[in-house]
């Protein structure tokens, strides 16, 4: 795993426990342009793992969900109770507006018809 791709995967762990640190001039410009592209707000962080020391950050005070990390892991776990034959694909589910968090752009489309589990793991 490259140093870049280790920041991107630790971004959305560290974000809400680091102090404020201000990030490199020219980091700074690419991820203002990532925020540009993607339409969101991005933090990161980079930590030295043998000191613990913070050596570049942006956004450090925020918190950003984790959900996007999460979601992998469960479709992960979904599919798998599909091979062993205890979960299908087409099965509904239906929830409520209680039930979503704040962002839930697929999901609250579908508050009075449910979504299928299939349908779920490709909006994750």
């Amino acid at each position: 795993m490259s140093i870049q791709h280790f920041r991107v995967a630790l971004i959305p762990f560290f974000a809400a426990f680091c102090l404020p640190v201000f990030a490199h001039p020219e980091t700074l410009v690419k991820v203002k342009d990532a925020e540009d592209q993607l339409g969101a707000r991005v933090g990161y962080i980079e930590l030295d793992l043998n000191s613990g020391k913070i050596l570049e950050s942006f956004r450090p005070e925020e918190r950003f969900p984790m959900m996007s990390t999460f979601k992998v892991l469960l479709c992960g776990a979904v599919l798998s109770r599909i091979d062993a034959g205890q979960e299908q694909l087409g099965r509904r589910i239906h929830y409520s507006q209680n039930d979503l968090v704040e962002y839930s752009p697929v999901t609250e489309k579908h508050l009075t018809d449910g979504m299928t589990v299939r349908e779920l793991c490709s909006a994750a």
